[in-house]
Protein backbone atom coordinates (compact mmCIF):
# COMPACT_ATOMS: atom_id res chain seq x y z
CA UNK A 1 0.00 0.00 0.00
CA UNK A 2 1.01 3.22 -0.75
CA UNK A 3 1.38 5.31 2.07
CA UNK A 4 0.63 9.24 1.51
CA UNK A 5 2.42 11.93 3.21
CA UNK A 6 0.76 13.55 6.12
CA UNK A 7 0.38 17.24 5.37
CA UNK A 8 1.48 19.35 8.14
CA UNK A 9 1.95 22.82 6.58
CA UNK A 10 0.27 26.16 7.39
CA UNK A 11 -1.09 26.15 3.77
CA UNK A 12 -4.87 25.91 3.16
CA UNK A 13 -5.49 22.45 1.48
CA UNK A 14 -9.48 22.56 0.16
CA UNK A 15 -11.17 19.26 1.16
CA UNK A 16 -14.63 17.94 1.09
CA UNK A 17 -16.66 19.95 3.78
CA UNK A 18 -20.52 19.12 3.72
CA UNK A 19 -22.95 21.59 5.21
CA UNK A 20 -23.69 19.41 7.91
CA UNK A 21 -20.66 17.38 9.74
CA UNK A 22 -22.10 14.54 10.66
CA UNK A 23 -21.23 10.90 12.26
CA UNK A 24 -17.80 10.68 10.06
CA UNK A 25 -16.90 14.50 11.49
CA UNK A 26 -15.99 15.72 15.34
CA UNK A 27 -15.49 19.21 16.30
CA UNK A 28 -12.97 19.32 19.11
CA UNK A 29 -12.98 23.49 19.41
CA UNK A 30 -15.14 26.04 17.26
CA UNK A 31 -12.16 25.81 14.17
CA UNK A 32 -11.25 22.58 14.95
CA UNK A 33 -12.29 19.19 13.69
CA UNK A 34 -11.79 15.34 13.08
CA UNK A 35 -12.98 13.95 10.28
CA UNK A 36 -12.80 10.31 8.11
CA UNK A 37 -14.10 8.32 5.34
CA UNK A 38 -13.52 4.87 4.49
CA UNK A 39 -9.52 5.46 3.34
CA UNK A 40 -8.26 8.79 5.34
CA UNK A 41 -8.10 10.58 8.28
CA UNK A 42 -7.74 14.14 8.77
CA UNK A 43 -7.60 16.92 11.18
CA UNK A 44 -9.22 19.98 10.19
CA UNK A 45 -9.22 23.62 10.76
CA UNK A 46 -11.99 26.02 9.89
CA UNK A 47 -11.69 29.00 8.85
CA UNK A 48 -13.47 32.17 10.56
CA UNK A 49 -17.01 31.84 10.30
CA UNK A 50 -18.88 35.00 8.33
CA UNK A 51 -21.67 34.82 10.60
CA UNK A 52 -23.27 33.62 14.14
CA UNK A 53 -25.02 30.79 12.51
CA UNK A 54 -22.68 27.91 13.45
CA UNK A 55 -23.76 25.90 16.07
CA UNK A 56 -21.86 23.43 17.99
CA UNK A 57 -23.77 20.34 20.12
CA UNK A 58 -21.08 17.57 21.96
CA UNK A 59 -18.65 18.37 19.75
CA UNK A 60 -20.52 17.93 16.44
CA UNK A 61 -20.62 21.13 14.38
CA UNK A 62 -22.60 22.26 11.70
CA UNK A 63 -21.91 24.98 9.13
CA UNK A 64 -18.00 26.06 8.41
CA UNK A 65 -17.64 25.17 4.94
CA UNK A 66 -13.99 26.42 4.09
CA UNK A 67 -11.76 24.03 5.94
CA UNK A 68 -7.57 23.88 6.05
CA UNK A 69 -6.50 20.56 6.40
CA UNK A 70 -3.60 20.17 8.62
CA UNK A 71 -3.18 16.69 9.03
CA UNK A 72 -4.36 14.04 6.35
CA UNK A 73 -3.31 10.05 7.44
CA UNK A 74 -4.10 7.19 5.42
CA UNK A 75 -6.28 4.89 7.51
CA UNK A 76 -3.61 2.24 7.14
CA UNK A 77 -1.47 4.33 9.02
CA UNK A 78 -3.74 5.52 11.75
CA UNK A 79 -2.46 3.33 15.08
CA UNK A 80 -4.24 4.86 18.19
CA UNK A 81 -6.22 7.97 19.49
CA UNK A 82 -6.22 8.46 23.50
CA UNK A 83 -8.94 10.65 24.83
CA UNK A 84 -8.10 11.66 27.86
CA UNK A 85 -10.46 14.24 30.03
CA UNK A 86 -9.14 17.35 27.91
CA UNK A 87 -7.46 16.22 24.80
CA UNK A 88 -6.54 13.76 22.55
CA UNK A 89 -3.80 12.38 21.42
CA UNK A 90 -3.62 11.01 17.47
CA UNK A 91 -0.45 7.68 16.87
CA UNK A 92 0.11 7.21 13.67
CA UNK A 93 2.98 5.65 11.56
CA UNK A 94 4.60 9.03 9.50
CA UNK A 95 6.51 8.43 6.46
CA UNK A 96 10.19 8.77 6.97
CA UNK A 97 12.01 8.56 4.10
CA UNK A 98 11.80 4.49 2.50
CA UNK A 99 10.41 4.29 5.74
CA UNK A 100 7.76 4.72 8.47
CA UNK A 101 7.93 5.91 12.08
CA UNK A 102 5.76 6.55 15.28
CA UNK A 103 4.49 9.94 15.89
CA UNK A 104 1.66 11.71 17.79
CA UNK A 105 -0.25 14.90 17.77
CA UNK A 106 -2.07 16.10 20.76
CA UNK A 107 -5.18 18.30 20.68
CA UNK A 108 -7.08 19.88 23.58
CA UNK A 109 -11.23 19.65 22.99
CA UNK A 110 -13.32 22.35 24.68
CA UNK A 111 -16.47 20.99 24.63
CA UNK A 112 -17.20 18.78 27.59
CA UNK A 113 -18.26 15.95 26.09
CA UNK A 114 -15.44 13.01 26.97
CA UNK A 115 -18.71 10.52 26.22
CA UNK A 116 -19.04 11.66 22.56
CA UNK A 117 -15.75 12.16 21.76
CA UNK A 118 -14.35 8.75 23.17
CA UNK A 119 -17.65 6.92 21.22
CA UNK A 120 -17.16 8.82 17.98
CA UNK A 121 -12.92 7.70 18.50
CA UNK A 122 -13.83 4.24 18.82
CA UNK A 123 -16.08 4.15 15.78
CA UNK A 124 -12.79 5.94 14.21
CA UNK A 125 -10.79 3.01 15.18
CA UNK A 126 -13.22 0.49 13.86
CA UNK A 127 -13.19 1.94 10.69
CA UNK A 128 -9.12 1.67 10.90
CA UNK A 129 -8.52 -1.57 11.54
CA UNK A 130 -10.96 -3.51 9.76
CA UNK A 131 -11.14 -7.21 9.87
CA UNK A 132 -7.44 -6.52 12.00
CA UNK A 133 -7.52 -6.93 15.55
CA UNK A 134 -6.10 -4.20 17.62
CA UNK A 135 -4.30 -3.71 21.06
CA UNK A 136 -2.49 -7.04 19.96
CA UNK A 137 -1.12 -9.09 22.58
CA UNK A 138 2.68 -10.52 21.22
CA UNK A 139 4.99 -12.47 22.36
CA UNK A 140 8.18 -10.89 21.06
CA UNK A 141 11.36 -13.42 20.25
CA UNK A 142 14.99 -11.97 19.23
CA UNK A 143 17.48 -13.58 18.24
CA UNK A 144 20.62 -11.56 19.04
CA UNK A 145 22.49 -12.87 16.63
CA UNK A 146 20.52 -11.96 13.66
CA UNK A 147 20.29 -8.77 11.29
CA UNK A 148 24.38 -8.80 11.85
CA UNK A 149 23.92 -9.15 15.52
CA UNK A 150 21.72 -5.55 14.94
CA UNK A 151 18.32 -7.86 15.28
CA UNK A 152 18.18 -6.42 19.05
CA UNK A 153 18.41 -2.89 18.35
CA UNK A 154 16.71 -2.51 15.12
CA UNK A 155 13.23 -3.77 17.25
CA UNK A 156 13.79 -1.42 19.96
CA UNK A 157 14.52 1.74 17.31
CA UNK A 158 12.35 1.27 14.66
CA UNK A 159 9.22 -1.53 15.58
CA UNK A 160 8.62 -0.99 19.12
CA UNK A 161 7.46 2.83 19.15
CA UNK A 162 4.96 1.65 16.81
CA UNK A 163 3.75 -1.38 18.33
CA UNK A 164 3.60 0.71 21.73
CA UNK A 165 1.78 3.94 20.04
CA UNK A 166 -0.65 1.21 18.67
CA UNK A 167 -1.60 0.07 22.22
CA UNK A 168 -0.02 -3.61 21.11
CA UNK A 169 1.02 -5.32 24.82
CA UNK A 170 4.16 -6.66 24.29
CA UNK A 171 6.40 -9.41 25.79
CA UNK A 172 9.65 -9.44 25.06
CA UNK A 173 12.51 -12.53 24.99
CA UNK A 174 15.59 -12.80 23.51
CA UNK A 175 16.57 -16.36 22.50
CA UNK A 176 20.12 -17.67 23.64
CA UNK A 177 20.62 -21.07 21.86
CA UNK A 178 19.30 -23.36 18.71
CA UNK A 179 16.27 -24.77 19.36
CA UNK A 180 15.79 -22.10 22.26
CA UNK A 181 12.09 -20.80 20.60
CA UNK A 182 10.65 -24.40 20.07
CA UNK A 183 11.31 -24.60 23.98
CA UNK A 184 9.70 -21.18 24.45
CA UNK A 185 6.68 -21.91 22.14
CA UNK A 186 6.53 -25.59 23.67
CA UNK A 187 5.54 -24.06 27.02
CA UNK A 188 4.02 -20.88 26.13
CA UNK A 189 0.68 -19.64 28.06
CA UNK A 190 -1.70 -19.70 24.35
CA UNK A 191 -4.38 -17.63 26.16
CA UNK A 192 -2.24 -14.96 26.92
CA UNK A 193 -1.20 -14.06 23.53
CA UNK A 194 -2.45 -13.06 20.28
CA UNK A 195 0.77 -13.62 17.88
CA UNK A 196 4.56 -14.48 17.91
CA UNK A 197 6.32 -11.59 16.25
CA UNK A 198 9.77 -13.13 15.44
CA UNK A 199 12.67 -10.65 14.92
CA UNK A 200 15.31 -12.88 13.15
CA UNK A 201 15.65 -14.73 10.11
CA UNK A 202 13.61 -17.48 8.76
CA UNK A 203 15.15 -20.45 11.28
CA UNK A 204 13.10 -18.76 14.45
CA UNK A 205 9.50 -18.81 12.86
CA UNK A 206 10.06 -22.36 11.78
CA UNK A 207 10.92 -23.31 15.62
CA UNK A 208 8.15 -21.40 16.66
CA UNK A 209 5.76 -23.80 14.68
CA UNK A 210 7.32 -26.93 15.35
CA UNK A 211 7.22 -25.69 18.82
CA UNK A 212 3.51 -25.61 18.70
CA UNK A 213 4.12 -29.13 17.10
CA UNK A 214 5.01 -31.06 20.01
CA UNK A 215 2.41 -29.54 22.54
CA UNK A 216 -0.10 -31.89 23.72
CA UNK A 217 -2.47 -29.27 22.38
CA UNK A 218 -0.99 -28.27 19.28
CA UNK A 219 -3.54 -27.98 16.83
CA UNK A 220 -5.56 -25.47 19.14
CA UNK A 221 -1.55 -23.76 19.19
CA UNK A 222 -1.53 -23.66 15.64
CA UNK A 223 -4.48 -22.10 15.22
CA UNK A 224 -4.50 -20.09 18.03
CA UNK A 225 -1.31 -17.85 17.69
CA UNK A 226 -0.36 -16.23 14.27
CA UNK A 227 3.00 -16.51 13.50
CA UNK A 228 4.95 -13.68 11.96
CA UNK A 229 8.47 -12.51 11.21
CA UNK A 230 10.31 -9.03 11.38
CA UNK A 231 13.71 -8.89 9.57
CA UNK A 232 16.81 -9.77 11.47
CA UNK A 233 18.06 -12.39 9.13
CA UNK A 234 19.59 -12.96 5.66
CA UNK A 235 16.60 -14.15 3.61
CA UNK A 236 13.64 -13.00 5.51
CA UNK A 237 11.37 -14.87 3.64
CA UNK A 238 8.24 -14.88 5.87
CA UNK A 239 8.32 -10.86 6.03
CA UNK A 240 8.46 -10.57 2.22
CA UNK A 241 5.35 -12.79 1.91
CA UNK A 242 3.11 -11.59 4.31
CA UNK A 243 4.07 -7.73 4.52
CA UNK A 244 5.81 -7.20 0.64
CA UNK A 245 8.60 -5.49 2.52
CA UNK A 246 11.93 -5.53 4.45
CA UNK A 247 12.32 -2.77 6.01
CA UNK A 248 11.26 -3.03 9.80
CA UNK A 249 9.12 -0.29 10.87
CA UNK A 250 7.29 -0.51 7.65
CA UNK A 251 6.74 -4.65 8.28
CA UNK A 252 5.82 -3.71 11.87
CA UNK A 253 3.16 -1.08 10.52
CA UNK A 254 2.15 -4.49 8.48
CA UNK A 255 1.93 -6.43 11.51
CA UNK A 256 -0.22 -3.78 13.81
CA UNK A 257 -2.57 -3.93 10.74
CA UNK A 258 -2.48 -7.50 9.83
CA UNK A 259 -5.48 -9.84 9.40
CA UNK A 260 -5.17 -13.38 10.60
CA UNK A 261 -4.91 -16.12 7.46
CA UNK A 262 -4.61 -19.76 7.53
CA UNK A 263 -1.79 -21.08 6.28
CA UNK A 264 -0.76 -24.71 5.00
CA UNK A 265 1.92 -26.04 6.47
CA UNK A 266 4.24 -29.47 5.79
CA UNK A 267 4.89 -32.66 8.00
CA UNK A 268 8.97 -33.82 6.89
CA UNK A 269 9.15 -37.46 8.24
CA UNK A 270 12.67 -38.75 8.43
CA UNK A 271 13.39 -41.66 10.25
CA UNK A 272 11.72 -41.56 13.48
CA UNK A 273 11.04 -38.22 13.31
CA UNK A 274 8.51 -35.40 12.41
CA UNK A 275 9.10 -31.90 12.00
CA UNK A 276 6.95 -28.68 10.23
CA UNK A 277 8.00 -26.62 7.15
CA UNK A 278 6.58 -23.39 6.52
CA UNK A 279 8.57 -22.49 3.67
CA UNK A 280 10.97 -24.90 1.91
CA UNK A 281 12.58 -28.05 1.13
CA UNK A 282 15.47 -28.27 -0.84
CA UNK A 283 18.19 -30.88 -2.02
CA UNK A 284 20.84 -30.16 -4.80
CA UNK A 285 22.03 -26.59 -5.70
CA UNK A 286 19.45 -24.48 -3.88
CA UNK A 287 20.50 -26.62 -0.45
CA UNK A 288 23.84 -26.78 -1.09
CA UNK A 289 23.84 -22.95 -1.99
CA UNK A 290 21.63 -21.99 1.39
CA UNK A 291 23.97 -24.06 3.70
CA UNK A 292 27.63 -24.53 1.97
CA UNK A 293 27.95 -20.92 1.90
CA UNK A 294 28.33 -19.94 5.57
CA UNK A 295 31.51 -18.62 5.16
CA UNK A 296 29.77 -15.75 2.92
CA UNK A 297 27.10 -15.03 5.14
CA UNK A 298 29.14 -11.16 5.72
CA UNK A 299 27.50 -10.53 2.04
CA UNK A 300 23.91 -11.23 3.13
CA UNK A 301 21.41 -12.20 0.62
CA UNK A 302 23.92 -11.57 -1.83
CA UNK A 303 24.98 -15.16 -1.01
CA UNK A 304 23.16 -17.14 -2.86
CA UNK A 305 23.61 -15.45 -5.74
CA UNK A 306 27.48 -16.16 -5.92
CA UNK A 307 27.10 -19.81 -4.76
CA UNK A 308 24.23 -20.57 -7.51
CA UNK A 309 26.48 -18.92 -9.90
CA UNK A 310 29.31 -21.22 -8.75
CA UNK A 311 27.71 -24.38 -8.76
CA UNK A 312 25.63 -23.18 -12.40
CA UNK A 313 28.82 -22.92 -13.93
CA UNK A 314 30.00 -26.36 -13.06
CA UNK A 315 26.99 -27.92 -14.19
CA UNK A 316 26.83 -29.80 -10.88
CA UNK A 317 24.09 -32.52 -10.54
CA UNK A 318 22.36 -34.32 -7.15
CA UNK A 319 21.79 -37.66 -8.28
CA UNK A 320 17.87 -39.17 -6.13
CA UNK A 321 15.07 -41.13 -6.25
CA UNK A 322 11.94 -39.48 -6.14
CA UNK A 323 8.07 -40.02 -6.01
CA UNK A 324 5.53 -37.56 -6.36
CA UNK A 325 1.87 -37.33 -5.37
CA UNK A 326 0.85 -34.73 -8.28
CA UNK A 327 -2.25 -31.99 -7.32
CA UNK A 328 -1.76 -30.15 -10.94
CA UNK A 329 0.40 -30.96 -13.16
CA UNK A 330 0.17 -28.31 -16.20
CA UNK A 331 1.41 -24.81 -16.19
CA UNK A 332 -1.78 -23.30 -17.74
CA UNK A 333 -3.89 -25.50 -15.30
CA UNK A 334 -1.79 -24.19 -12.54
CA UNK A 335 -2.25 -20.94 -13.64
CA UNK A 336 -6.20 -21.33 -13.63
CA UNK A 337 -6.25 -22.67 -10.31
CA UNK A 338 -3.69 -19.38 -9.21
CA UNK A 339 -6.29 -17.26 -10.62
CA UNK A 340 -9.51 -19.05 -9.51
CA UNK A 341 -8.37 -20.09 -6.01
CA UNK A 342 -6.53 -16.92 -5.48
CA UNK A 343 -10.02 -15.11 -5.35
CA UNK A 344 -11.05 -17.23 -3.37
CA UNK A 345 -9.36 -16.65 -0.54
CA UNK A 346 -10.08 -13.74 0.96
CA UNK A 347 -11.80 -14.42 4.29
CA UNK A 348 -9.83 -13.04 7.54
CA UNK A 349 -10.71 -16.61 9.82
CA UNK A 350 -11.34 -19.28 7.56
CA UNK A 351 -10.02 -22.48 8.54
CA UNK A 352 -10.32 -25.77 7.27
CA UNK A 353 -12.50 -28.37 9.90
CA UNK A 354 -11.00 -31.41 8.60
CA UNK A 355 -8.54 -31.80 11.66
CA UNK A 356 -9.81 -33.43 14.99
CA UNK A 357 -8.61 -33.96 18.00
CA UNK A 358 -5.53 -32.31 20.07
CA UNK A 359 -2.38 -33.21 18.25
CA UNK A 360 -0.97 -33.00 15.00
CA UNK A 361 -3.15 -34.45 12.37
CA UNK A 362 -2.46 -38.05 11.00
CA UNK A 363 -0.15 -38.57 8.23
CA UNK A 364 -2.05 -39.46 4.82
CA UNK A 365 0.50 -41.14 3.36
CA UNK A 366 2.62 -42.59 6.15
CA UNK A 367 5.90 -41.88 7.02
CA UNK A 368 9.03 -42.47 5.11
CA UNK A 369 9.97 -45.54 7.12
CA UNK A 370 6.39 -47.20 5.47
CA UNK A 371 6.08 -48.86 2.50
CA UNK A 372 5.55 -46.33 -0.19
CA UNK A 373 1.94 -45.05 -1.14
CA UNK A 374 -0.58 -46.73 -3.74
CA UNK A 375 0.14 -45.14 -6.71
CA UNK A 376 3.57 -43.44 -5.72
CA UNK A 377 6.93 -44.56 -7.97
CA UNK A 378 10.36 -43.80 -7.03
CA UNK A 379 12.22 -43.11 -10.28
CA UNK A 380 15.81 -42.20 -10.78
CA UNK A 381 16.83 -38.85 -11.21
CA UNK A 382 20.73 -38.97 -12.10
CA UNK A 383 20.89 -35.79 -13.55
CA UNK A 384 18.70 -33.73 -11.16
CA UNK A 385 20.29 -30.49 -10.54
CA UNK A 386 17.50 -28.36 -8.41
CA UNK A 387 14.77 -30.04 -5.99
CA UNK A 388 13.08 -27.21 -4.29
CA UNK A 389 9.59 -27.70 -2.99
CA UNK A 390 8.39 -24.39 -1.27
CA UNK A 391 5.09 -23.33 0.45
CA UNK A 392 5.44 -19.38 -0.43
CA UNK A 393 6.47 -17.43 -3.19
CA UNK A 394 9.14 -15.30 -2.20
CA UNK A 395 12.61 -17.25 -0.63
CA UNK A 396 14.41 -14.34 -0.23
CA UNK A 397 14.73 -10.78 -1.91
CA UNK A 398 14.28 -10.60 -5.25
CA UNK A 399 13.87 -14.15 -5.89
CA UNK A 400 10.29 -15.06 -6.54
CA UNK A 401 10.61 -18.68 -6.86
CA UNK A 402 7.08 -20.36 -6.19
CA UNK A 403 5.20 -17.15 -8.26
CA UNK A 404 1.85 -19.80 -8.11
CA UNK A 405 2.17 -20.42 -4.59
CA UNK A 406 -1.26 -19.53 -2.18
CA UNK A 407 -1.37 -19.67 1.30
CA UNK A 408 -4.39 -21.83 1.98
CA UNK A 409 -5.10 -23.99 -0.89
CA UNK A 410 -3.97 -27.59 0.51
CA UNK A 411 -0.90 -27.55 -2.21
CA UNK A 412 2.66 -26.95 -2.21
CA UNK A 413 4.88 -26.30 -5.25
CA UNK A 414 8.03 -28.19 -6.58
CA UNK A 415 10.41 -27.19 -8.71
CA UNK A 416 12.98 -29.79 -11.07
CA UNK A 417 15.76 -28.86 -12.87
CA UNK A 418 18.12 -30.89 -14.78
CA UNK A 419 21.55 -30.11 -13.70
CA UNK A 420 22.45 -30.73 -17.48
CA UNK A 421 21.10 -27.54 -18.66
CA UNK A 422 23.38 -25.81 -20.98
CA UNK A 423 24.77 -22.45 -18.50
CA UNK A 424 22.98 -19.80 -20.74
CA UNK A 425 19.41 -21.62 -19.89
CA UNK A 426 20.56 -22.08 -16.17
CA UNK A 427 21.61 -17.89 -16.05
CA UNK A 428 18.30 -16.96 -17.84
CA UNK A 429 16.46 -18.81 -15.06
CA UNK A 430 18.56 -17.18 -12.28
CA UNK A 431 17.47 -14.05 -14.06
CA UNK A 432 13.91 -15.30 -14.54
CA UNK A 433 13.51 -15.83 -10.66
CA UNK A 434 13.33 -12.41 -9.74
CA UNK A 435 9.82 -11.75 -11.28
CA UNK A 436 8.77 -15.57 -11.04
CA UNK A 437 9.01 -15.21 -14.93
CA UNK A 438 10.97 -18.42 -14.84
CA UNK A 439 7.39 -20.40 -14.57
CA UNK A 440 7.25 -20.46 -18.27
CA UNK A 441 10.45 -21.13 -19.16
CA UNK A 442 10.26 -25.20 -20.51
CA UNK A 443 13.50 -26.60 -19.00
CA UNK A 444 11.47 -25.78 -15.87
CA UNK A 445 9.24 -28.54 -14.28
CA UNK A 446 6.59 -26.53 -11.93
CA UNK A 447 4.00 -28.75 -10.31
CA UNK A 448 1.56 -28.27 -7.58
CA UNK A 449 1.93 -31.47 -5.32
CA UNK A 450 0.02 -33.01 -2.34
CA UNK A 451 3.38 -34.99 -0.65
CA UNK A 452 6.67 -36.84 -2.20
CA UNK A 453 9.17 -38.75 -1.14
CA UNK A 454 12.41 -38.50 -1.98
CA UNK A 455 16.04 -40.39 -1.73
CA UNK A 456 18.98 -38.70 -2.13
CA UNK A 457 22.46 -40.53 -3.12
CA UNK A 458 25.92 -39.36 -1.74
CA UNK A 459 28.12 -38.21 -4.75
CA UNK A 460 31.85 -39.77 -4.66
CA UNK A 461 34.48 -37.73 -3.34
CA UNK A 462 32.33 -35.05 -1.73
CA UNK A 463 32.66 -34.63 1.80
CA UNK A 464 29.27 -32.37 2.39
CA UNK A 465 25.90 -32.88 1.31
CA UNK A 466 23.12 -31.42 2.28
CA UNK A 467 19.27 -31.02 2.93
CA UNK A 468 17.53 -27.98 3.94
CA UNK A 469 14.25 -27.26 5.60
CA UNK A 470 13.16 -23.97 6.10
CA UNK A 471 16.59 -23.36 5.99
CA UNK A 472 17.80 -25.64 8.30
CA UNK A 473 19.96 -28.40 7.98
CA UNK A 474 18.71 -32.05 7.95
CA UNK A 475 20.14 -35.37 7.95
CA UNK A 476 21.36 -36.26 4.70
CA UNK A 477 18.83 -38.82 4.34
CA UNK A 478 15.57 -40.12 2.83
CA UNK A 479 12.93 -37.89 3.95
CA UNK A 480 8.63 -37.88 2.74
CA UNK A 481 6.79 -34.58 2.73
CA UNK A 482 2.94 -34.07 2.96
CA UNK A 483 0.77 -31.05 3.10
CA UNK A 484 -1.76 -30.16 5.88
CA UNK A 485 -4.30 -26.82 4.61
CA UNK A 486 -4.56 -24.09 6.86
CA UNK A 487 -2.89 -25.75 9.45
CA UNK A 488 -0.86 -22.58 11.08
CA UNK A 489 -1.84 -19.37 11.38
CA UNK A 490 -0.21 -16.19 10.08
CA UNK A 491 -0.76 -11.88 10.22
CA UNK A 492 -0.95 -11.06 6.71
CA UNK A 493 -1.48 -7.84 4.55
CA UNK A 494 -3.37 -9.61 1.59
CA UNK A 495 -5.32 -13.11 1.50
CA UNK A 496 -2.40 -14.35 -1.16
CA UNK A 497 1.24 -13.51 -1.13
CA UNK A 498 2.28 -10.24 -1.66
CA UNK A 499 4.57 -11.01 -4.97
CA UNK A 500 3.28 -10.88 -8.59
CA UNK A 501 1.80 -14.08 -9.01
CA UNK A 502 1.52 -16.25 -12.45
Amino acid sequence: MTMQEPLLRPDTVPGPSPTRLGENTIALAKRLSLWYNETTFEIRDAKEPTDDTNSFCCGVGFGAQDQAIIVSVPLYNLLWIDVGASSVTIKYAAPAKASVKAASLTYPYEFPCHDEVEKWVMSLLDVAYGDAQSRKRCKVLINPFGGQGYAQQMFDKKARPILEAANCFLDVEVTSHHGHAIEIAQKLDIEAFDAVICVSGDGVPSEVFNGFGKRPDALTALRKLAVCQLPGGSGNAMCWNLTGTDDVAAATLAIVKGIRKPMDLISITQGRERLLSFLSQSFGIIAECDLGTEDLRWMGGARFTVGLLQRVIKQTVYPCDLAVKVAIEGKEEIRDHFRSRGNKQGGSQGETDEYIGDGLPPLRFGTVTDDLPEGWELIHQPNMGNFYAGNMTWMSAGAAFFPASLPNDGMFDLVCIDGTISRRKAVSMLLAVEDGSHFDLPHVQYRKVLGYRIVPHKREGVKEEYISIDGERIDFAPFQAEVHEGLGMVLAKSHVYDAPGV
